[in-house]
């Protein structure tokens, strides 16, 4: 992906990873095949089509992460399974350097439904993909422009089970509060029409590499995608 001290973006149609790091911790628990829509120093765009294989985390007896009580769900011994990627597919857009990606979903028969601002780590590049580790936070957006926080429970059970210390709670919140700022201006990508967007129908739905998990070589700081964290 970098040839000369340049970076090489991908083309639309190809196909990466999306990929997320275990909290305080090194090992992958969620990776998306997805494909690229655009990608460019403004943008990546990716397209995970319904019906995708992934890998995400689960406890070791297999059930759910979310029929845990709260209480000890980041505590209880986990692992990772095989999965689909259920219901209708998802857009996910990037601006280089940004502790944020927006997501777009859909209702059947492509009727829009919302935005999902996910708070995560700047993403990182690799020959195979992009890798981040999510903050818990989130924040939906509406057709009508309203908003709402998400997962605040989850992210004050994180930072009590040790997950996120101080710092980095505040710096999630700063990120927080810079996309509420995006959003209240109705800047892009809220305002850039994706939720017109749809996929090329000669797409293939990608498949799940069997070295998901394998170590990546990460580009260099020229790269605009490892970039500090934007500052609110």
């Amino acid at each position: 992906m970098e040839a000369g001290g340049s970076t090489t973006h991908w083309a639309p149609g190809e196909q990466i990873l999306w990929r997320y790091r275990e909290n305080a911790g090194e090992r992958f628990h969620i990776a998306r095949p997805v494909t690229v829509v655009r990608d460019d120093e403004e943008l990546l765009a990716v397209w995970m089509a319904p019906g995708t294989e992934c890998v995400k985390p689960v406890f070791t007896d297999g059930t759910s992460l979310h029929a845990e009580p709260l209480e000890s769900r980041y505590t209880k011994q986990r692992t990772v399974q095989l999965d689909r990627w259920f219901g209708t597919g998802v857009l996910k857009l990037a601006r280089p350097g940004r502790p944020w990606s927006v997501w777009l979903f859909w209702e059947p028969g492509w009727r829009f439904k919302n935005w999902y601002v996910n708070l995560e780590e700047p993403l990182v590049r690799w020959a195979g993909g992009v890798d981040s580790e999510d903050h818990f936070l989130d924040i939906c957006v509406y057709p009508d422009r309203s908003w709402g926080w998400r997962d605040e429970d989850e992210f004050a059970q994180a930072q009590r089970d040790g997950l996120m210390d101080s710092r980095l709670a505040e710096r999630v919140r700063a990120a927080g509060r810079s996309a509420v700022e995006v959003i209240d201006a109705w800047g892009t990508p809220f305002s850039d029409g994706w939720q017109h967007w749809r996929p090329d129908p000669s797409w293939s739905v990608p498949p799940l590499p069997g070295d998901w998990d394998r170590t990546p070589v990460y580009m260099t700081s020229c790269d605009p995608c490892c970039a500090p964290a934007v500052q609110p």
